[in-house]
């Protein structure tokens, strides 16, 4: 019997995107989160006495050039090697232009496998195989699965890539392959990386598992964050683990204030699910995005006011979970605590008004019909609008829904006014 583990999309280095820490802070946990979160893999390893690890891809940031990085990869491989461990690792589509891993040279434990073909490397003291190949260029196209060897017979087969499968939101498309592909092969286990949402694509014969990435960087990757630990025995998987390694968790906390009328009430509310959020953390500090929403009579003032709002729910953050409490950003998607429908059929002029506002269609296509110029416009849209975790995207229909929803609330609010 023998334990491994599989990891993925370190990043290591990576910034936190949306915590903002002034230098003269000694956060670790924030601007060290990359480096402890695969410490504590490198823990785990020596801890179980794990036989080797595989890394299916984004060991580095892409074209983050800070060569400390690559010297502190090296450091804690040598600690690896020095307790008999050995590591096997694939390039992903970030390490595929990354200086740091180009540049990098390597303990003598570490395999990283060829990018021009697919490999096969042996552990003939544990009867294992483990087959690999890495990305050559940023954006891979084919199939790269289809490659690998056939099995090695009477060994345990594992598989290493990294993959958007059939595809994932979120991720781009990169080396497509299909779970029936990837099982016709007849490994034991699939290690895959990419997708930084742990996933257990298929279970038992074989397994194939995303195991996510070790430490969430934005709003985007919430929850738990690590590896997976796998145990064999008699040539067979026996079980499948997953051992949290972050440091800080994200968490997007999103407030109903229907029916809540006054600023303290409001206040508690969240205070509350603030506190259920830090309770849930298992003692790391969280970083959360707070979102309200829901009609609420304090909604003109939340919109005339929201720089005093803003100030005020980071205060109560602040003094509810301290450092360990950041808010990464405040959204404040109310709208009015309004009977329309009475008003529609109270006052004709109005309700036919808001009734046609009600009824409003607002996407890119609608747009387009009603102005020629609109693609012009959206041309000359400054590019970090178009880019990032926030960006706008004019063709989802998500994000025009949305629109849409805020322009009605706000132009029937104006039309309350008058």
């Amino acid at each position: 019997m023998f334990s491994f583990i599989h990891a993925a999309d370190i990043h290591l280095d990576s910034p936190l995107r949306g915590v903002e820490v002034p230098e003269e802070v000694g956060r670790e946990e924030i601007r060290g989160a990359t480096r402890r979160a695969f410490d504590n893999l490198v823990d785990l390893a020596l801890r179980e006495q794990v036989a080797f690890i595989v890394l299916a891809g984004d060991l580095f940031d892409g074209d983050w050039k800070d060569f400390n990085s690559g010297l502190y990869f090296t450091q804690r491989m040598a600690r690896l090697r020095e307790a008999g461990i050995q590591v096997f690792l694939v390039a992903g589509n970030h390490d595929a232009v990354s200086h740091v891993s180009k540049a990098m040279r390597l303990p003598d434990n570490v395999c990283v496998f060829s990018p021009r073909k697919a490999q096969t490397r042996r552990v003939d003291s544990l009867q294992v195989a483990i087959h690999g190949q890495g990305y050559a260029s940023r954006a891979v196209s084919e199939d790269l699965s289809r490659a690998y060897p056939s099995p090695v017979q009477g060994f345990y087969n594992i598989g290493l890539l990294h993959t958007a499968l059939t595809g994932r939101e979120g991720h781009e498309p990169y080396a497509p392959c299909t779970v029936d592909g990837l099982r016709a092969k007849g490994y034991d286990y699939w290690a895959l990386g990419h997708v930084h949402r742990r996933e257990v694509v298929f279970s038992d014969d074989p397994w194939i598992v995303f195991p996510g990435n070790i430490q969430g960087r934005t709003i985007r990757e919430t929850g738990a964050k690590g590896c997976t630990l796998v145990t064999v025995s008699d040539g067979r998987t026996s079980r499948v683990e997953h051992v949290d390694l972050d440091v800080l968790r994200w968490n997007l906390c999103c407030v109903d204030v229907s029916g809540l009328r006054g600023q303290e009430e409001i206040l508690e509310s969240i205070r509350d699910q603030l506190h259920d959020v830090l309770q849930g953390s298992d003692g790391r500090p969280v970083v959360a995005r707070l979102e309200l929403h829901g009609a609420t009579p304090m909604h003109q003032r939340m919109q005339a006011g929201p720089a005093h709002w803003e100030e005020a729910l980071r205060t109560l953050a602040a003094d509810l979970g301290g450092d360990d409490l950041y808010l990464e950003k405040v959204r404040l998607r109310t709208r009015e605590h309004l009977d329309l429908d009475t008003l529609i059929q109270s006052n004709e002029a109005l309700g036919g008004l808001i009734a046609s506002l009600q009824g409003l269609e607002l996407d890119v296509d609608g747009l387009r019909m009603l102005d020629p110029e609109l693609e012009v416009f959206l041309h000359k849209l400054p590019t970090e609008l178009l880019i990032g975790d926030e960006a706008f995207a004019p063709t989802d229909p998500v994000q025009w829904a949305e629109i849409r929803e805020d322009v009605k609330n706000l132009l029937i609010a104006q039309l309350l006014k008058t």
